[in-house]
């Protein structure tokens, strides 16, 4: 594909600096909100990458083939609400965010009307393993089409999974529910045993009931997940929680989950060791000096 497409990148957090990097040889365009304090990690990206200094979202976007839209779950919406006057007339719109069927069907609405071609897309693992040749499933009407595009930017791991809006990202919020639900639950299973110090049979049982896992290396990965990522991780989850309620189903587990990986965000310091106990113990300190003061208060 000729290096003079123009992608406009919606978002440089994590996914966004990933593209930024892997799609460098095409005309980039990108927009956030961050960009306002020059001292924020997109900011800084903008800056290293060499990226043109918009003046808005829409000016962003101009003239731009494709929008890759990679804000968070929260943003989703609004993300395509700010680029939509500026959208060029058959322009591609890849919605990666991790939001629920009805918020994707909402914004393909929203891209449809301004003339783009909206594309959901979702990604199935964690994009810092196989970055731009992650596995991302593709929806939409526009989603056959957009397919060989896709592809040759370098989306190899890119396939059709339905021709409608909807399924693709139910699939992912549905994963979700079980992959950031576990984080939740090693996390407060762990803290908890910890306190009464039996942790290593409780370790042990989950060996004996899931086997041909390391359970304690799996535990500090995925409470470490939630350490660092836990603000757009509890986001993600409240979107499978709209997700799980579109289907009809009270999200009792997905609401609590939300709220543990809210929680979880203000911790993140105890990702400095790397010991299991180490970590757990950092968590419950900080915790408890946090709880005392909001009483004091």
């Amino acid at each position: 594909m000729s290096g003079a497409i123009k992608i406009c990148l919606l978002g440089l957090g994590e996914v966004g600096r990933t593209l930024a990097e892997d799609l460098a040889r095409y005309r980039l365009t990108a927009w956030d909100l961050r960009f306002a304090d020059a001292q924020s990690a997109p900011s800084h990206a903008r800056q290293e990458r060499g990226l043109p200094a918009s003046r808005d979202a829409i000016e962003a976007v101009e003239d731009a083939d494709i929008v890759i839209s990679a804000v968070t779950a929260a943003q989703d919406r609004e993300a395509a609400r700010s680029v939509a006057p500026g959208l060029r007339e058959g322009a591609f719109f890849m919605d990666l965010n991790s939001a629920s069927p009805g918020l994707k069907g909402a914004v393909a609405e929203l891209v449809g009307a301004a003339g783009g071609r909206y594309v959901e897309a979702v990604v199935m693992s964690p994009i810092a393993n196989k970055r731009i040749a992650s596995p991302v499933l593709l929806g939409g009407p526009h989603a056959q089409v957009f397919l060989p595009v896709a592809q040759a930017l370098g989306f190899s791991g890119a396939s059709v999974f339905f021709d409608e809006v909807g399924p693709a990202s139910a699939t992912k919020m549905c994963r979700s529910v079980i992959i950031k639900g576990l984080e939740a639950l090693l996390t407060e299973s762990l803290l908890a045993a910890r306190y009464y110090g039996v942790e290593a049979p409780v370790l042990e049982s989950l060996s004996d009931f899931f086997p041909g896992q390391d359970w304690r290396a799996l535990a500090r990965l995925l409470i470490s997940r939630g350490l660092l990522h836990g603000t757009r991780r509890a986001e993600e989850m409240r979107e499978a929680a709209a997700t799980v309620a579109e289907a009809g189903i009270e999200p009792l587990m997905s609401e609590a989950c939300a709220r543990r990986q809210d929680w979880s965000a203000r911790y993140a310091t105890a990702l400095q060791y790397e010991n299991l106990e180490e970590m757990l113990d950092a968590i419950r300190t900080e915790a408890a000096t946090a709880h005392k003061e909001t009483v004091t208060c």
